[in-house]
C-alpha cells in the first residue's frame, strides 16, 4: 500500500490522499504537478527516477487507510533541471 505522503517535497503544497495533482517516483518521493513540470522536468531530484501520477485513494478507503501525516520537505527547495 502506498504511503501517500501529505505534501510536495519542493514547495510544501498540501497533497491529500485523494489529490489529482500528486506525482511520485518508485521510492514514493512526492511532488506536486507544478514543481514536477516546471522545476524537475519529470525527474525525481532524490533518485533520478521518473515521476508519475500518484493514484488517488478513494474517500471511503481513506477512512480505513489514511494517508501519512509525516511531511518531508527539501531544506533548500528543489533544484531546477
Amino acid at each position: 500500500m502506498l504511503e501517500l505522503r501529505p505534501n510536495c517535497e519542493c514547495c510544501d503544497r498540501d497533497l491529500p490522499g485523494d489529490s489529482q495533482d500528486a506525482l511520485i517516483c518508485s521510492f514514493e518521493c512526492t511532488f506536486c504537478k507544478d514543481c514536477s513540470e516546471q522545476q524537475l522536468k519529470g525527474k525525481c531530484p532524490n533518485c533520478g527516477g521518473e515521476l508519475v501520477k500518484r493514484p488517488p485513494r478513494a474517500a471511503q478507503k481513506l477512512l480505513t487507510y489514511p494517508a501519512s501525516t509525516t511531511r518531508v520537505v527539501k531544506e533548500h527547495g528543489c533544484p531546477s533541471h
